[in-house]
């Protein structure tokens, strides 16, 4: 099992610059795991894309039909958000150096990969990416 954040899922339903790669590393794994808030963020970012002009809105409509399809049949293994899980996000903000950038989204994702122990994260987010390590995770990139 690998765990994704939503910029990887994203990744793998559109073509953006690292679509490829990310695509390669999900299929080589035989289960991908994220936060359950990532997979509004997954429909947002598809909606951006939208609002962007790159997508039309049927496109989008498809993607996400297509995304439901994929989770019926376990591609994506979304993992819950507790209140405890908040509170061991909020108390791992804290204790951050302040000149580390965590946004309160990256830290559930950190948090929840470092909770149901995850030892890496994959994203292309530089945000968190640079933040994983206080998580006591490796911040993994494949895009090149």
């Amino acid at each position: 099992m690998i765990y994704f954040d939503s910029t990887y899922i994203i990744k793998c339903y559109l073509s953006e610059p690292g679509s490829a790669q990310v695509l390669a590393l999900a299929q080589s794994h035989p289960g991908r795991a994220c936060a359950l808030h990532g997979r509004i963020e997954f429909w947002s970012g598809v909606k951006r894309h939208v609002r962007e002009g790159n997508l039309s809105l049927d496109q989008a409509e498809a993607v996400w039909r297509q995304f439901l399809l994929d989770e019926v049949a376990d591609l994506w293994l979304f993992l819950p958000i507790t209140r405890a899980l908040i509170e061991t996000s909020c108390n791992r903000i804290a204790v951050l150096p302040a000149g580390i950038l965590c946004r309160a989204a990256d830290a559930i994702h950190l948090t929840c990969a470092k909770e149901e122990r995850f030892t890496e994260i994959y994203s292309n987010d530089r945000h968190l990416l640079a933040a994983a390590p206080y998580f006591g995770l490796a911040a993994k990139n494949v895009i090149l």
